[in-house]
């Protein structure tokens, strides 16, 4: 017969700041356990009845002026590949705005061979460019609204009919994209849309992870947040109304300056009255990063803004969507913290071990919850739902072993990150991209004939919206 937990003799022979850090790790594991389980009740609540909150009537895509808005820098890889998808959307009114920041390499010769009118391209040069995304996307912003929008074609359009899409240089947007996420916009508090996010060349054991953490992402976290209008949007495949953007817009637009702006943006716009939702019906697919050295330091940069987002946290303390909404948005904005305890929790369990030989199985005991709680947890929701019945069910548990040990293997860059932090260091090395095979008939570069034939990274897998 099992002997009864005795709780106050759980770390019992541990010393004493040590028990202090396995407590507060346990009492975080216990908080970020009941947050997934109820983020993971709400998005099935809000899957299974997302076509049933389609309004009577609600718009549809031809209701909207669609500009597409691309940030690029250094890009001549993937640009063509994401500008001809864009050109091939299902919009009626549509225009791909590229916002060229001081490119050195092809990137801008490429553009100027697209001949289509519904593509324009803002060409920012020395001293003005290489200031950072945020600065190329404010960029963009007030090009539509002082020079776009003033256009014949375009001048009679409302500010809450213009939807601005975020897309990234790699990023490769379903056709059907714009029909997918328009009937949201019926809501007049609707300020945003973040599609479901995937990895296209998911064909190495990395990114592979990154597809099964951004599907996470969306799937779990998103889905339950959209129920309650919180959904945040990311940098990639987010379609923002273009009056809640001018709603927030502070000296040159709404984009401020942070290592996470997207983050950032989409934080302030729910802390503004707006609602934010998630469209996993749609989906962008993007480049993963195959090098653990530049994944590393991707996610020392997207860690990094999480610390600075850390100010944002008493605005989310007085969100209106309700209590459950206000304490979901503050844990998640305290994200770097949590993950940071987890990180010298395994740190200390270590050091007992080795060092000071003493026994670890109390110690261990938090690792184990917090590797349940935070890899395994998630990542077999998402393995799940992208699975098709028993088949689906056991690879998801198969399969979400090695994933749990990926969420790991990024632990350590958020004390990092909060380094540099500290240190005021805030210049970052942009990553670089991957030759692609296109997929798209050729010629989809119109100077492909000059460039070195690229390698093939594999076709998309099989992939089940939410």
């Amino acid at each position: 017969m099992l002997e009864p937990i005795v709780w106050s003799e759980l770390f019992a022979g541990v010393p004493v700041a040590f028990q202090v850090l396995f407590w507060i790790a346990l009492t975080l594991t216990v908080i970020s356990f009941v947050s997934i389980a109820v983020l993971a009740i709400a998005g099935f609540r809000y899957r299974r009845g997302r076509r049933r909150l389609i309004p009577e009537g609600a718009p549809g895509e031809d209701d909207f002026l669609w500009v597409f808005v691309v940030p690029a820098l250094d890009e001549e890889v993937t640009i063509a590949d994401s500008v001809a998808r864009l050109l091939d959307a299902e919009a009626h009114r549509a225009v791909v705005l590229v916002v060229d920041d001081g490119s050195t390499d092809r990137t801008g010769e490429i553009l100027r061979g697209i001949d289509d009118p519904r593509l324009r391209v803002l060409t920012r040069t020395a001293p003005n460019a290489r200031r950072g995304k945020a600065a190329a996307l404010n960029e963009a912003y007030r090009h539509i609204r002082d020079e776009l929008l003033t256009e014949p074609a375009f001048s009679g359009i409302a500010d809450d009919r213009v939807i601005v899409g975020i897309i990234d240089a790699d990023g490769r947007l379903e056709r059907h994209a714009p029909a997918r996420v328009a009937w949201h916009f019926a809501d007049p508090l609707t300020a945003g849309v973040q599609v479901l996010v995937r990895i296209y060349n998911a064909n190495r054991f990395l990114t592979w992870a990154q597809d099964v953490e951004f599907s996470s992402f969306g799937l779990v976290y998103q889905a339950g947040r959209a129920s309650w209008g919180t959904a945040n949007m990311g940098g990639n495949g987010q379609f923002n109304r273009l009056s809640a953007l001018t709603s927030i817009a502070v000296d040159d637009g709404p984009w401020r300056d942070r290592l996470t702006e997207d983050q950032d943006l989409g934080v302030r716009l729910i802390q503004a009255g707006w609602h934010g939702a998630q469209e996993n019906g749609a989906a962008i697919d993007q480049q993963g990063v195959p090098a653990l050295r530049r994944l590393y330091r991707q996610r020392v940069r997207w860690a990094q803004g999480g610390w600075q987002a850390l100010g944002l946290i008493g605005g989310s303390a007085r969100l209106e969507q309700g209590v459950i909404a206000r304490v979901d948005a503050v844990h998640y904005l305290l994200t770097p913290v949590l993950i940071s305890i987890a990180g010298l929790d395994f740190f200390a369990t270590i050091v007992l071990a080795v060092a000071l030989q003493v026994p670890v199985i109390p110690a261990s005991l938090t690792v184990l919850l917090l590797f349940l709680t935070l890899g395994f947890g998630p990542g077999f929701i998402t393995l799940f739902l992208r699975g098709r019945g028993i088949r689906g069910l056991l690879l998801a548990l198969v399969e979400t072993v090695p994933y749990a040990v990926y969420t790991w293997i990024v632990f350590p860059v958020f004390l990092t990150a909060l380094v540099r932090h500290w240190s005021g260091r805030t210049s970052w090395a942009k990553t670089a991209r991957e030759a692609i095979d296109t997929g798209l008939p050729e010629p989809v570069d119109p100077l492909a004939a000059e460039q070195v034939e690229p390698e093939g990274t594999g076709g998309i897998a099989g992939r089940a919206a939410g």
